[in-house]
């Protein structure tokens, strides 16, 4: 399960670990619109509310890293 967590400069990193494959449109959107478009993919992303529900909508498919 993700997790809220705060780098310094109020960014998020965040990593796909799971595949969209026989997921909702929605979700695969999701995982587009944080910018996660291949898998292991890793991207730095302001840490914003709108942000961190996106992170929860999917976050049985990404992890927070540090």
């Amino acid at each position: 399960m993700a997790t809220k967590k705060k780098a310094a400069g109020g960014t998020v990193k965040v990593k796909r670990v799971g595949s969209p494959i026989r997921r909702e449109f929605d979700q695969r959107a999701t995982l587009v619109g944080l910018g996660l478009t291949r898998a292991n993919k890793v991207v730095e992303l302001e840490d914003t509310p709108s942000v961190q529900g996106m992170i929860r909508k999917v976050q049985h498919l990404v992890e927070v890293v540090k």
